[in-house]
């Protein structure tokens, strides 16, 4: 859990100019530290295996579904990232901040 009241570093990937490369911006912002906490706990239950295991990466499932939604790259692959078309990382910023932003 994140310190009470505490300011955490929020980033975000933008599209520079349409048909451009990505670029990362990252800001101070007020963010619920534990609400972010208590979402990674409840998506590591979707990995739930083996008698209390979980995998530490995201549903496989749900990263095609994203896929298939025009908001990442192909998940399959050996590289270990995606790669977030300019409508994915406009609607991740937006679900970020509707989420997790500290509210008074």
């Amino acid at each position: 859990m994140g310190p009470p009241g505490g300011v955490g570093m929020l980033c975000f990937v933008r599209f520079d100019r349409p048909s451009a490369s990505l670029i990362r911006i990252c800001i101070m912002d007020d963010i619920d530290t534990d609400r972010i906490d208590e979402a990674v706990l409840a998506l590591l239950h979707l990995g739930l295996h083996d008698e209390g295991r979980t995998w530490k990466t995201f549903d496989w499932e749900a990263m095609n579904r994203l896929h298939a939604k025009g908001f990442i790259s192909d998940p399959i692959g050996k590289t270990k990232s995606v790669v977030f078309t300019e409508v994915g990382a406009r609607r991740a910023e937006e679900l970020f901040r509707q989420l997790f932003a500290r509210r008074s």
